[in-house]
């Protein structure tokens, strides 16, 4: 029996899931890239309920959701060169791993004990105007079960977490389907600890500096495990034809039983990435394959997500 309740994202259901992040509890929520699983940032006991909702290790940090620089700087501190890249791409899909502010009210399970905080300004509607009823950072990973498919759809989080999430904000679709691009500050470079639909050239002529990509080692952000977005069967990338038993996932010239893109677009295909993957794993296909996806600006991010989801699963 469905304990997980699909509420419309309007004024009294924002009301509503604004007052369950007040008593403690975690509520799924949509943001532009993904949908996220929001509660207190400042409060332990509610962070540890995001762990436990998720069976999310407790090494993999959390992103905490601000309004915009008068939050942030409340829990991160700023130099020249994050707050140059904040002008340019906040509200949207930029998370930004920055010191945290020696005073930051977060309790330290959002960073995993690191010195570091990831922060991002959402754009959606539905997370903002919940971030400003509560009035407080909101640490919101995806809404789905640790390392499983990300959830683009309110239906998709309550398949993955039904019963350890009381409410789910349902607002359809996201636009971006993917989740945020993640950079950490240096003083004259920025790191790319996962790729998202804000590019490398994006990031680098508004910031004036080298990007160093491909980033690998210690966890230092959400979305760097090798296994991570996967769905419940084998995942072969490339793939021209389908084998037997395999539901094919087409891109451009190659088609499948659905496709990401006819035409090849790269912004349409990320938006109906996760979702085609849900599809093919609800399926009675015994496997899934997707077609050659480009590595050049958003494809380098779809390829990041299929990489991981393809990868061997981490104990």
């Amino acid at each position: 029996m469905r304990t997980t309740r699909i509420i419309a994202a309007n004024v009294m259901g924002i009301a509503e899931a604004a007052d369950l992040i007040e008593r403690g509890l975690s509520v799924a929520v949509p943001t532009e890239t993904v949908y996220g699983l929001a509660a207190d940032a400042c409060s332990s006991e509610a962070v540890a309920a995001i762990y436990a909702a998720k069976g999310r290790p407790a090494f993999n940090p959390l992103i905490a959701h601000v309004l915009g620089m008068r939050m942030a700087e409340q829990i991160a501190v700023f130099p020249p060169l994050a707050r140059r890249l904040a002008i340019a791409f906040w509200p949207g899909p930029l998370t930004m791993v920055l010191p945290k502010a020696p005073d930051a009210p977060v309790s330290s399970l959002v960073t995993a004990g690191l010195p570091t905080i990831a922060v991002r300004a959402p754009s959606h509607p539905v997370m903002r105007a919940l971030i400003e009823a509560v009035g407080r950072p909101l640490a919101a990973p995806s809404a789905n079960a640790s390392g499983t498919i990300s959830a683009t759809r309110a239906e998709h989080v309550a398949r993955s977490l039904d019963g350890r999430v009381t409410l789910v904000l349902d607002g359809g679709p996201t636009e971006i389907g993917i989740e945020s691009t993640i950079v950490a500050i240096e003083e004259d470079r920025l790191r790319l600890l996962r790729p998202g639909s804000i590019s490398m050239t994006a990031l680098q002529e508004a910031a004036g500096v080298s990007v160093e990509s491909r980033f690998q080692g210690a966890i230092e952000a959400p979305g760097q495990l090798a296994s991570h977005y996967a769905p419940s069967k084998p995942l072969r990338l490339d793939a021209e034809e389908p084998r037997p038993r395999e539901f094919l996932i087409g891109f451009g010239p190659v088609a499948g039983r659905v496709s990401l893109s006819e035409t090849g677009n790269l912004t349409e295909a990320a938006a109906r990435l996760f979702d085609l993957l849900h599809m093919a794993d609800a399926s009675d296909a015994d496997a899934i394959a997707v077609a050659p996806i480009p590595t050049h600006g958003l494809g380098l991010a779809i390829r990041d997500r299929l990489e991981r989801a393809a990868a061997p699963r981490e104990d």
